[in-house]
């Protein structure tokens, strides 16, 4: 391989002459120092990553970058982030199942990953996008750089691409299906093509997300990251809680309030949910169309008026859907750790974690069924209660885990309910003893 080098010798006074316009003196003149300087360019490559991938999305598009993690050709829908931390949550958390996720952030990386920050056993999203991959890492926890565990499990990413040109995109035009490539034998014809032929409305990405079958879920929230200031009764409630993608800060928090956890499968019959006698049931977040999981909302719609119910994300629109009303499809949805939600019942502005592009088209719903919380970017429903039918729902992240807490208050209110429904039950008991001995 060939070396290209570059020598040349500079005297005392060559230096003496670059940097006074007087000449030395005799005496600095006669101490003469003479140098080699030699330059090598090694093998003649560049010592920064050429780009050698696409983003090319389905609007004709087609965005150069290098990457990072696996390689491959990927499809899926690319929504914007506006987190500024929190990466690995992202990564992990199983709503994201189909997207790309771009960081508007710019800086992504600098505290690399560790294994106590997952919401899942996996990661589930399609790749990652960001402007500007760090080159180093800096935190006391840190197991790993960013792109070595992406490559362990076969996700893709890029970097160095404009990621402000991007974002601006989808906000005027709404969310593209778009295809990652790292392969030089597609040509751009071609992965545009695979946009154009991929959609993900009406699919069913809740069955891939969701555990296989029952167990039990006993880890709380760790004492060093415990943030509820009040104390919490500790009355031991049972909650069956959906496993739609569900995030395992969700089960901490309900497990730090007291509650004994049973996880079950998105497919798990109703019957055997209500054989369980839970105080409560709890339906998760999770990826995708709500109108393209029919099994669920028919869970739902069995299970509502008969126990205390808590949706989040997926499980407030699922619950919106079962009571009667519609969902619809977002332009670009609500993807960061910053959106301003109203609670409508106490004023309060909550700054809110959300990762969600359908939404409850309150307009739908049946009387009885209040909006509780609007978000402030466009007033969309981002909660609801049917205080006749022990129900409350959230369309954004009450555990929030890194993020806002503002609205860990939530889990108090379930718990209420909980409370109240075991009241009622109770109450109920001597009047059914009495028609039974008449």
């Amino acid at each position: 391989m060939a070396t290209k080098a570059l020598s040349f010798a500079l005297s005392f006074n060559d230096l003496t002459n670059c940097f006074s316009s007087s000449p030395p003196s005799a005496a600095a003149a006669a101490k003469v120092s003479v140098f080699t300087v030699r330059c090598s360019s090694g093998n003649g490559e560049r010592p920064w990553k050429n780009s050698d991938a696409r983003l090319v999305l389905e609007d004709g598009s087609i965005w150069r970058a290098k990457s990072f993690g696996a390689s491959g050709t990927q499809v899926g829908e690319v929504v914007f982030n506006t987190s500024l931390t929190g990466y690995q949550e992202i990564l992990t958390d199983p709503s994201y199942a189909g997207q790309f996720v771009l960081m508007t952030n710019p800086h992504i990386g600098n505290t690399g990953v560790n294994f106590d920050d997952e919401e899942s056993m996996q990661c589930f999203l399609a790749g990652l996008v960001i402007r500007s991959l760090s080159i180093s890492t800096s935190n006391w926890r840190c197991a790993k750089a960013l792109g070595e565990y992406l490559a362990e499990r076969n996700i893709m990413g890029i970097y160095d691409v404009d990621t402000r040109a991007i974002t601006r995109r989808l906000r005027q035009d709404g969310s593209l299906i778009g295809v990652l490539s790292t392969d030089n034998s597609k040509t751009d014809e071609q992965l545009l093509q695979m946009s154009k032929s991929w959609d993900i409305v009406g699919v069913d990405l809740i069955s891939g997300v969701s555990c296989k079958s029952p167990h039990e879920w006993v880890d709380k929230t760790k004492q060093q990251w415990e943030f509820s200031s009040g104390k919490v009764a500790r009355e031991n409630f049972h909650v069956v809680a959906y496993d739609f993608g569900i995030k395992h800060n969700i089960l901490r928090r309900l497990a730090s309030y007291g509650c004994k956890i049973t996880v079950v499968p998105s497919t798990w019959p109703a019957s055997e949910t209500l054989k369980m006698k839970p105080d409560g049931v709890l339906f998760s977040n999770g990826p995708g169309d709500p109108s393209a999981v029919p099994y669920a909302v028919e869970t739902v719609k069995n299970i509502i008026g008969k126990v205390p119910v808590f949706g989040i994300c997926m499980g407030h629109q699922l619950l919106g859907q079962a009571l009667g009303g519609k969902t619809f499809k977002m332009k670009f949805g609500h993807h960061g750790g910053n959106h301003p939600v109203r609670n409508l019942q106490t004023g309060h502005v909550e700054i809110s974690a959300q990762n969600h592009n359908y939404a409850v088209d309150p307009a739908t719903l049946p009387e009885g069924v209040k909006v509780t919380h609007i978000n402030l970017n466009d007033g969309s429903c981002a909660g609801l209660s049917f205080p006749a039918q022990q129900l409350m729902s959230l369309q954004y992240h009450p555990e929030a885990s890194p993020g806002p807490h503002d609205s860990d208050y939530a889990f108090k209110e379930f718990i209420e309910l909980m409370k109240q429904g075991k009241n009622r039950t109770k109450e109920s008991l001597p009047e059914l003893s009495a028609l039974h001995s008449s």
